[in-house]
This record gives C-alpha cells, structure tokens and sequence, in this order.
C-alpha cells in the first residue's frame, strides 16, 4: 500500500515519484505483476511513515516507470478499482492490508442523473477556466461509453478539493457517487458566479 496526499480514482492515470527506501522495496516486490495499493493520508506526512490513513483505497497498475540516476523512479499509475480496507498489517517493509474488493450487486448507473452530472462538471470546468487561466481545464474531453468507466472519469474531472474527492470515493454506490459530485459542483459553480459577477 502506497498512502499519498492525494486520491487516485479507477480509471485515472496519474505520475507518481517514488525516492524512499520502503517503496523502492514494495516495486521490488511486485515486479512480476505490477499492481499496488494507495490510499488518501488523512493526517501526517508521505514521508517517514506515522501517518493517518484513510479506510478506502484504490488498487493502481503500473502503466511504466523510469529508475533515475539518483534512486528515484518515476511512474505512471491507472486506478483500477475502489476497494475497502478491512485490517492494517504491519508496516515493514513497507505499509501493508487487508481489502474487501467484493463488487456490490445491483449498481447500475442511472442514465438521467449520469447525463445531468456530466453537465455539472463540465459546466464547472468551463466556468472555473475563467476565473484561473492557469488552472484551464478542457470542458470538451472524451468519454468512456461504459456508464461505470464514465461515473469514474467525472469524478477525476470534477474540481474538487482533496476532501471532497475522498468523500466521493468513499460512497460504495455509483448512483450516490453521481449524486454527490453534482452536488458539489452546482455549489462551487455558484461560488465561481457570485466571484464573477463581483467582478
């Protein structure tokens, strides 16, 4: 298990580095089948161990990786699947658990509110590349077909903050999933509209 400070969504890639002594022995470990845990560190630090760990994870595989002069490897990840912590093992080597990926039945997406949260993020994207010229963001991108797949990649669209990103990755169901993030946005797309309008 790899904790960082920030959350990885199923079907997200994402950079990670990779330069403390533990974690090059947990890639040592699992380099005939390149696949790893990580979870959001609720308290503490990435470095050093003795953080707070949250109870949800996102199993990642290995898309590619670069060992560096200087013992560091870079790597890029894809979220694969949600899963739920059930116990923490010991930390040596490195931070280890036990997870309940059992898949929940009956959770089909709906299409209306898939369609209507589609919206919400894409129209908070938009609003917020107005107001951060740094920080735009394509409003336009390409979606998966698969309405699950889908649900995934607009919660690694949607603007939110870490904690915000966690408590969506937390809820089990993909309907309340769906729920939540356009809840989110419709309110931070206000925030953004009464910023402008201030002017």
């Amino acid at each position: 298990m790899f904790p960082l400070g920030m959350v990885v969504f199923p079907h997200q890639v994402v950079g990670l580095c990779v330069f403390e002594s533990r974690y090059q022995q947990m890639l040592a470990d699992i380099e005939s089948e390149p696949v790893f845990g990580t979870c959001l560190i609720a308290r503490g630090s990435e470095v050093g161990g003795a953080d707070q760990r949250t109870s949800v994870a996102t199993v990642v595989h290995v898309i590619a990786s670069q060992r560096l002069d200087d013992d560091k490897t870079l790597m890029m990840v894809e979220g694969t699947q949600r899963v739920e912590i059930s116990e923490w093992l010991d930390d040596a080597p490195y931070p280890r658990a036990r997870v309940d990926d059992a898949p929940l039945e009956g959770d089909a997406v709906d299409p209306q509110l898939l369609r209507s949260t589609e919206s919400a993020v894409r129209a908070l994207r938009a609003i917020q590349s107005e107001m951060v010229a740094d920080q735009c963001l394509k409003s336009n991108c390409e979606m998966d077909e698969d309405p699950l797949v889908r649900t995934w990649q607009l919660c690694s669209m949607a603007p939110m903050p870490v904690f915000d990103q966690f408590a969506v990755l937390s809820l089990p169901r993909t309907n309340e999933r769906l729920r939540l993030i356009a809840e989110i946005c419709c309110e931070r797309y206000g925030d953004y509209q009464r910023i402008l309008a201030l002017g």
